[in-house]
């Protein structure tokens, strides 16, 4: 953790999720109680045509709600794409852009992930920015320089610290119950902190919250959230079980 930075959890719910569903969120607000809000914030990102009722369903908790994706385009004859703009109408404070999958089953590259990021930023969305590596590039011994890659290409400048969010999520670990070592960790959030120095400026990159994604829940969320320079949890699976959520929170609390 970083002392100076208050930590952020955010649930990705991923392409998962029916009305009856926002029990969970109603359930993870029920049990947000006053010392993690204290501590701690919280964020869901449920899939889009949830993302109105669950904000709604929020309402009064303090916990965030935010998009999943969004169109680079701001309007327009796009089929099938949500903009920035609407995701924030329906009551988004965050847009993950960059997703692993999202790199690896869409095709999308670094320029479309910063045009994504520059979209949401117009809508007054944060963009939860995604990198990692895959297990090849990290077995080559290139996830150092990956990662660095993705960050020079998908970050906007200019942005301080209360606008950007990054999320470091090696593609290996993802679903898959493997998690670098708190080591590997701490090496690639102390890069991505330094790298960051670059592109946003050195007292805007001291203050962004870096976030651990990839297979977190109970078991490993202190042991992760307590390696230097991570500042919360960008959370999957465990994020639709409002008590491994709560929990992951309670470890970064």
């Amino acid at each position: 953790m970083t002392r100076s930075i208050r930590p952020l959890v955010a649930g990705n719910w991923k392409m998962n999720g029916l009305k009856a569903d926002l029990a969970i969120a109603t359930e993870v607000a029920r049990g947000y109680d006053a010392s993690l809000k204290a501590a701690v914030d919280l964020a869901i990102c449920p899939p889009s045509t949830l993302l109105f009722t669950a904000t709604a369903a929020l309402i009064g908790s303090r916990i965030a709600t935010g998009g999943q994706d969004c169109s680079v385009q701001p309007a327009g004859a796009f089929t099938g794409e949500v903009s920035a703009a609407m995701l924030a109408d329906a009551g988004a404070s965050f847009c993950i852009v960059g997703h692993s999958e999202r790199r690896t089953l869409h095709g999308e590259d670094n320029a479309t992930i910063r045009a994504k990021a520059e979209a949401a930023r117009k809508a007054l969305l944060v963009p939860i920015i995604c990198v990692g590596e895959t297990q090849g590039e990290r077995e080559a011994g290139k996830a150092l320089a990956v990662v660095r890659r993705q960050l020079k290409g998908s970050v906007p400048e200019g942005l301080d610290a209360a606008s950007l969010v990054i999320a470091y999520e090696p593609v290996w670990a993802i679903g898959t119950g493997l998690t670098p070592t708190a080591a590997d960790v701490a090496e690639m959030h102390a890069a991505i902190r330094s790298d960051l120095a670059r592109i946003v400026g050195k007292n805007a990159a001291a203050g962004v919250r870096l976030l651990y994604g990839g297979s977190v829940k109970p078991s490993n969320a202190a042991e992760l959230m307590n390696v230097a320079n991570v500042d919360g949890a960008l959370v999957g699976g465990a994020s639709l079980k409002a008590e491994e959520f709560l929990a992951i929170a309670r470890a970064c609390a």
